[in-house]
């Protein structure tokens, strides 16, 4: 998987669409935030793919929406619905000049590129990115680091009805049928498969959970956690925190929710 993703920094990962580049990003300026050691390094390229249809963008995006399921419980089906609705498929004005595929906007505190955009107001700031990989991260990371959308990962995950109206009353979108034009793209392209494929090995679960093991809360992982320290901090040993997780190996990524002891002594 990763080399297929590193490959596609350049190639497009086995798809025959073209690849276009840019100049790199002004100097001084980060093309995503902080994205996490699992993604390839940014080579400061401005990437960009051709996509002549919907069909197209969904398979060209459907691994890396897949990914993002697994690390960050988001469905893959939402992913792609929006990335689908709010990039015109990948070929929005928006789109083609940023690589932003989920139309988010700048806000306080974002330091990398950016862009201006008409949207509700003219000349909007819109976060820019040199590969639409970090778009997708960044995208992840907007959902499950900020509170409004909190209630979402208490659904289940491959509720992707409740995820698009959730969206809609936590503010992602102004279009009140944001929900409905999500929920037809998904049940139109049937998107909802690339979440069964992910749950086939993924665990369930809500905080806190009851599993054949225990009971479990969870723990979303900050910059600078191992799973040593996790483990030390629930009292548990690095075996079991894998185990229960079905971790394959110890990388880490921001924002990756990971059960542990509910009856711990942490504070």
């Amino acid at each position: 998987m990763f080399a297929c993703l590193a490959g596609w920094l350049l190639t497009g990962c086995g798809s025959k669409k073209r690849a276009s580049r840019a100049n790199p990003a002004p100097t001084g300026q980060k093309s995503v935030s902080a994205p996490s050691g699992d993604l390839p390094e940014d080579t400061g390229d401005f990437v960009f793919f051709e996509i002549g249809s919907p069909e197209e963008y969904i398979r060209t995006f459907a691994e890396i929406a897949q990914r993002e399921m697994r690390t960050y419980r988001i469905p893959a089906s939402i992913t792609l619905a929006q990335g689908l609705l709010e990039s015109g498929f990948g070929m929005g004005e928006l789109t083609r000049k940023t690589n932003n595929h989920f139309g988010i906007k700048c806000h306080t505190g974002w330091e990398g590129d950016y862009a201006t955009h008409d949207d509700d107001a003219r000349g909007e700031c819109f976060r820019k990115y040199n590969h639409p990989m970090y778009s997708f991260r960044d995208h992840s990371i907007f959902l499950s680091s900020r509170s409004r959308y909190g209630s979402l990962f208490t659904l289940d995950p491959d509720d992707y009805r409740g995820w698009a109206r959730g969206l809609k009353a936590a503010g992602y979108a102004t279009d009140r049928r944001y929900p409905q034009k999500l929920i037809g793209l998904i049940e139109r392209y049937n998107l909802q498969r690339y979440d069964a494929e992910v749950l086939g090995t993924m665990v369930r679960r809500k905080a806190p959970v009851t599993v054949s093991e225990g009971i479990y809360n969870t723990h979303r992982v900050q910059a600078g956690d191992t799973l040593y320290a996790i483990s030390r901090r629930y009292g548990m040993s690095v075996d079991e925190l894998m185990k229960i997780n079905r971790l394959s190996s110890s990388a880490l990524a921001i924002g990756q929710l990971l059960k542990v002891r509910a009856d711990s002594n942490n504070k």
